[in-house]
């Protein structure tokens, strides 16, 4: 018999199981939502609902780069390094990747059904977390770099360069994915940040006994220091420390970049 829209979700809610299962159940039980129930407990299908308020702070990030023109993240989250590694885990991430790569962030949403699947057959609470597409102009380049451990990516940065080629876009992603800066220049942090972080730095140096006197020249240095942390141009360069972001760049110029690490 045919089954309504309304009953399957109704049944998706009660049990946690995958919507094309619950639809099984509900035709093979003629509609009676209780033997349906019961059809999913014994196939094993029920209770992803009770994973629902599970910690998912694992997972796995996939990168995609296009013609240097579009660039592409998506994290897959999961309890378990174990099922993070597994077959179909990475296959599904590297298809919602592709599809965001194709046709947009949007794109990530269309896999809902399947994901159902995914659940009922890992026995885990997964979800799409971040997902990012840099579709850079036509005077820019996308370039980025991918960390991986133990058969997964962990860490992935996007980079998007006006001026430069994709070895230098490729270069300053691996920095990023080492150094974790939050802005690309001092003039993005916002101010009330900076504010915050001097007003800090200022308490640190009174309750060290500085010189009133000095702590105005102590806490721009300091301060200097906090920049270095946070923005991509202050920083020294991890393959040659003697130079920052800034003079390795030249005249080219970082127009945006996202990164995307599991557990953060």
């Amino acid at each position: 018999m045919a089954v309504s829209a309304a009953d399957v979700a109704a049944l998706r809610k009660k049990t946690g199981a995958g919507m094309l299962d619950v639809k099984k159940a509900l035709e093979e039980a003629d509609g009676d939502m209780e033997r349906a129930a019961q059809i999913l407990r014994e196939k094993g299908k029920a209770g992803a609902a009770k994973r629902e308020d599970r910690e998912n702070s694992q997972g796995a990030v996939a990168l995609i780069i296009d013609n240097g023109k579009v660039g592409t993240i998506v994290e897959l989250k999961c309890e378990t390094d174990f099922v993070a590694k597994s077959p179909e885990f990475t296959s599904m991430l590297d298809r919602i990747t592709t599809a965001v790569c194709e046709t947009g962030v949007d794109a990530a949403s269309g896999f809902e059904s399947e994901l159902d699947e995914l659940r009922a057959t890992l026995k885990e609470k997964i979800e799409v977390g971040r997902v990012v597409r840099l579709d850079g102009p036509s005077d820019a380049i996308v370039d980025g770099y991918l960390h991986t451990q133990a058969d997964r990516g962990v860490n992935a940065v996007l980079v998007e360069l006006v001026g430069g080629d994709r070895e230098l876009a490729h270069n300053i992603a691996v920095h990023i994915g080492f150094t974790k800066p939050k802005f690309i220049s001092r003039d993005e942090v916002p101010a009330e940040e900076v504010a915050a972080e001097r007003a800090t730095l200022e308490a640190i140096s009174r309750n060290e006994g500085k010189a009133e006197a000095q702590i105005e020249k102590i806490v721009d240095g300091r301060l200097r220091g906090y920049y270095e942390q946070v923005c991509l141009m202050d920083q020294a360069y991890v393959r040659d420390e003697k130079i920052t972001i800034e003079k390795l760049l030249g005249g080219a110029k970082v127009t945006r970049f996202a990164q995307v690490v599991i557990g953060a």
